[in-house]
């Protein structure tokens, strides 16, 4: 769900998520690993209100690959529900301090952390190919 929530976002929706993407650059492919949600004991999505993950965003555009692609990377914290909201920590100086201010305790250690499935970055991978 946070993985199609980030690509369907507008450029302009990434710009306040702290995402600076051109208007006219291409499509947006993300991949997401979750390493925690909100409530801590849910059991199912419908009793998730947050979901806290790395994720990596690409954009296409003329002869861009994958790895010469304009990327945004880090922690961040979905709320889901009917009133969706992503808050991703302002890079720049005190980057650590927001990111540990954005994302529970308990979960600091996940949120520096390196993305733990590496499919999710291959399928996203895939995806920007045949996105361009």
């Amino acid at each position: 769900r946070v993985t199609a929530l980030l690509e369907r976002s507008s450029p302009e929706e990434h710009h306040h998520h702290g995402h600076h993407f051109e208007e006219d650059a291409g499509k947006i492919i993300c991949a997401v690993d979750p390493f925690g949600v909100a409530p801590e004991g849910a059991r199912s999505v419908a009793e998730v209100e947050w979901v806290y993950a790395r994720h990596m965003c690409a954009i296409t555009g003329p002869g861009t690959d994958w790895k010469t692609s304009v990327r945004v990377a880090g922690p961040l914290a979905v709320r889901l529900g009917h009133h969706t909201e992503v808050r991703v920590p302002a890079a720049g100086d005190g980057y650590p301090e927001r990111v540990r201010e954005l994302i529970p305790e308990r979960l600091h250690e996940e949120a520096f952390a390196d993305f733990g499935d590496d499919a999710v970055l291959e399928a996203a991978r895939a995806r920007f190919e045949q996105a361009r």
